[in-house]
């Protein structure tokens, strides 16, 4: 078993910064994918953005440009740097982590609620 814990977020005004981190701890195979989620009230979970064990980003063409997405595989963590918030970019914001090999398997954080207000 995995647990995804996040801390960082909050309210900001439109055109601020927040970094959003998220830990694993628990049974973590080498080869993973981890990356971050939004939900806004009304609408179906999206990537925001994703990253390989080997550093391999994908980001959505929304946060382009305005949002970092790192890790730290000694650690286990992984951050989202966003930056020139938006106020569409309100959500409550879940870290993930998937793995394929040896064994497909699908974690999720608990969720941080980011509020940007204009």
């Amino acid at each position: 078993q995995v647990q995804l814990v996040e801390s960082g977020g909050g309210l900001v005004q439109a055109g601020g910064s927040l970094r959003l981190s998220c830990a694993a701890s628990g049974t973590i195979f080498r080869l993973n994918v981890m990356g971050w989620y939004r939900q806004a009230p009304g609408k179906q979970r999206e990537l925001v953005a994703s990253i390989t064990s080997g550093g391999t980003t994908n980001y959505a063409d929304s946060v382009k440009g305005r949002f970092t997405i790192s890790r730290d595989n000694t650690k286990n963590t992984v951050a989202l740097q966003m930056n020139s918030l938006k106020t569409e970019d309100t959500a409550v914001y879940y870290c993930n982590l998937k793995t394929v090999v040896p064994v497909r398997s699908d974690y999720w954080g608990q969720g941080t609620q980011v509020t940007v207000s204009s």
